[in-house]
């Protein structure tokens, strides 16, 4: 995949975690493709040390690991900084 589709799966990615778990509400535009571009590193290595497959080609499924890996990311940072 390339910098454009990494960016767009990332923001996509990430404006869904942020939904879905309430959490990054202050990131603005550039916060949330960084969430969802970590989000899809996080969730290519755990897709792929469980199916043997992470992220590939621009598609449902690379959006699909990018969102889970956002929203495991969302959730383990709002829980780190609430016990600060």
């Amino acid at each position: 995949m390339n910098v454009l589709g990494w960016i767009v799966v990332g923001f996509v990615a990430g404006a869904l975690a942020r939904a879905a778990t309430g959490r990054g509400g202050g990131a603005g535009c550039l916060g949330t493709i960084a969430i969802g571009v970590v989000g899809g590193v996080v969730g290519g290595v755990l897709f792929s040390w469980a199916t043997g497959e992470g992220i590939g080609d621009f598609g449902f499924r690379s959006m699909l690991v990018a969102f889970a890996g956002a929203v495991l990311l969302l959730l383990v940072l709002g829980r780190a900084f609430e016990r600060s």
